[in-house]
């Protein structure tokens, strides 16, 4: 058992699909573009948001992506926390931890407030000790920064956590950083991929962390 178990959000905690690609289409509208392939966005899901929007538009003009986001944020003030949802796995499992003693903070590449925008609406923010987004480092998973600062804050080792993702980018982060992974595939990345990486488990869903 680790002392801590650190998250990220999308995909891990949360499924957010409904409120990204809604706010990608509208933007997409006001923009007269076609809309994005919704399968297009989910698999950007999890990414830097300029990433996320090159891949969608197939641009790598920083002005364009730049105005896109600029569009995009107010419909995600609007929008995004309504549209995400915890998986039915995830807030038992948080609270299994709690009853353990378990410190827990959550690492993503989203803004802090949108995140703690979910847990306040969601009545759970004591479910988790802090946030760390993607205002809080100076450079975004697969980068260990993130993990580190978490570390630092609960004064831990990297062995006495656990770090859970659903991506390559998450898998990436906990190996820089030297803290064991484990992997969730709620999200579009296959067990087999996240298998590659060094882990203590690959989970179907959160349902199978508290033990770990």
């Amino acid at each position: 058992m680790y002392e801590c178990y650190l998250f990220d959000f999308d995909y891990t905690l949360v499924d957010s699909t409904e409120g990204i690609v809604g706010c990608f289409q509208r933007v997409m509208r006001e923009l007269g573009r076609p809309p994005a392939d919704p399968e297009a966005v989910r698999r950007t899901i999890g990414l830097p948001m300029p990433v996320a929007v090159g891949r969608i538009l197939g641009t790598e003009d920083e002005a364009v992506v730049a105005d896109f986001i600029r569009r995009y944020q107010p419909y995600a003030d609007q929008f995004m926390t309504a549209g995400t949802h915890f998986y039915p796995e995830t807030l038992p499992a948080l609270r299994a931890l709690r009853r353990q003693g378990k410190k827990i903070a959550i690492i993503s590449s989203k803004t802090s407030h949108r995140i703690q925008e979910k847990l306040d609406r969601d009545e759970v923010a004591s479910l988790v000790d802090f946030v760390i987004g993607c205002r809080e480092v100076a450079a975004l998973k697969p980068d260990p920064e993130g993990i580190r600062q978490a570390l630092s804050r609960f004064g831990l080792s990297p062995a006495n956590a656990l770090y859970v993702g659903d991506s390559e980018v998450d898998a990436a982060a906990a190996q820089n950083a030297g803290v064991p992974f484990a992997g969730v595939t709620t999200g579009t990345t296959s067990a087999e991929v996240l298998a590659r990486y060094p882990h203590v488990r690959i989970m179907a869903h959160l349902g199978e962390l508290p033990g770990l």
